[in-house]
């Protein structure tokens, strides 16, 4: 087993059933082989494996019963019968045509027409996704410690990079100083001079990226409130994460990396965040935010010529 998958159940809130899908989604790519069998066994077919016993889905998938319960484990559930309820709960809700069908990955020659129509239902599917798994406590704490920041530092590189950009500008449009930092020598740079009251953000869809993980290290040494935006929550960067946010991605293929799925859910989560920081600055980040459209009002009209 890989070592950013834990085998211990942490004790918190099973997922809600809603959610068990995107915990498969999630952590699957991190599991061994014999428990993604388990897991994908137990998204692709919830009804019938909420009927089985410990033993019926260990025989269904070819593993054991220490392999199924491990696995029920590592998606949240402290035993079988959890994840059975939950299961159960799914069945229900795909039966009242509420959980979308899944599709096909895109083929190299599918038309136009349904390359959109199944990137836009893995979008839907990849925001439901994080939404469903999204702790709302976690949520409200870093938007309160971002709300009452002296400086707040965003860390990403590639994709996540742009989604730093994304969250740093709309803080700086509410009056709040924010900057991103995509290079990893000037984010070290900048991070060593985070002290407490300051937050250090990390975005990092596989929670490994060194670039984005020795930062963050250094501001939670310096003492920053820092945050973890990533799609494996057990990963390396969570060590320095004082609070860790969690995003999800849809299936990953050869025309569509997860670069572009993961930034999709990204986006959603500091999306989320600026909107509670805004709620919770509301009296100062109206007037800065007038005070940014209209200095920028006259670069989007139309400019008339004089001959």
């Amino acid at each position: 087993m890989t070592n950013d998958v834990k085998e211990t159940f942490s004790g918190e809130a099973p997922p809600a059933p809603a959610a068990l899908a995107a915990k498969v989604r999630t952590l699957a790519p991190s599991m061994t082989r014999s428990m993604q069998r388990v897991a994908e066994a137990v998204a692709g077919d919830p009804a019938g494996c909420a009927a089985l016993t410990v033993t019926g889905l260990a025989e269904l998938t070819g593993t054991s019963e220490a392999t199924v319960v491990r696995t029920a484990r590592i998606l949240g559930y402290p035993g079988y019968r959890d994840l059975r309820l939950a299961l159960a709960g799914l069945a229900a809700q795909q039966q009242s045509g509420r959980a979308p069908s899944v599709t096909a990955d895109i083929a190299v020659d599918d038309p136009v027409a349904d390359v959109v129509a199944k990137l836009a239902h893995d979008e839907r599917q990849t925001l439901a996704d994080t939404a469903a798994g999204l702790d709302t406590a976690q949520l409200g704490a870093v938007a309160a410690a971002c709300a009452g920041a002296r400086r707040i530092d965003v860390y990403g590189v590639g994709a996540s990079g742009l989604v730093a950009q994304d969250l740093a500008q709309k803080l700086l449009r509410i009056g709040l100083i924010a900057h991103a930092h995509s290079d990893p020598h000037l984010a070290v740079t900048n991070a060593v001079q985070l002290r407490p009251g300051d937050v250090a953000l990390a975005i990092t869809h596989s929670g490994s990226t060194g670039d984005v993980i020795e930062p963050l290290r250094v501001a939670f040494e310096h003492g920053a409130t820092t945050v973890a935006v990533t799609g494996r929550p057990d990963g390396p960067v969570s060590q320095y994460a004082d609070h860790v946010l969690t995003t999800s991605t849809a299936r990953e293929s050869e025309l569509r990396p997860a670069a572009m799925s993961s930034r999709t859910s990204q986006l959603l989560v500091v999306d989320c965040l600026f909107t509670v920081i805004t709620q919770r600055t509301y009296e100062t980040a109206a007037p800065a935010l007038a005070a940014s459209y209209e200095a920028l009002a006259h670069r989007h009209s139309p400019r008339t010529t004089t001959r």
